[in-house]
């Protein structure tokens, strides 16, 4: 009989619903609003809000917060567009920051 194999996945802190996927982490290494935070290449249930320019540690970004699908707690945000080449690669990533998610299936 096959094994069955589940994901590990990182939830929301709040209710529990599942934000991303740990095989989706790109970088352990970023900063978020109020702390650490998680750059992810995905995230599902999830709603983006409107796209703003940041100033962020790393320069001029337009990015969107992101809240999660079922309590709309705030869990990060989406980097919508970077104005640095050097900064390109964080485009259409999520940053979910460390104290709004929660693992799961670990």
């Amino acid at each position: 009989m096959a094994e069955l194999i589940v994901p590990r996945l990182y939830s929301c802190c709040n209710c529990r619903n599942h934000v991303s996927l740990h095989d989706d982490i790109i970088s352990k290494a970023f900063q978020g609003k109020n702390g650490r935070a998680f750059l992810f290449s995905h995230a599902m249930n999830v709603i983006t809000g409107p796209k703003e320019d940041r100033h962020l540690l790393t320069g001029l970004h337009t990015v969107a917060d992101v809240y999660c699908g079922d309590c709309r707690e705030v869990l990060g945000w989406k980097y919508e567009r970077a104005y640095d080449a050097s900064q390109k690669y964080k485009e259409g990533k999520f940053i979910l920051e460390k104290s709004k998610i929660v693992k799961d299936n670990w």
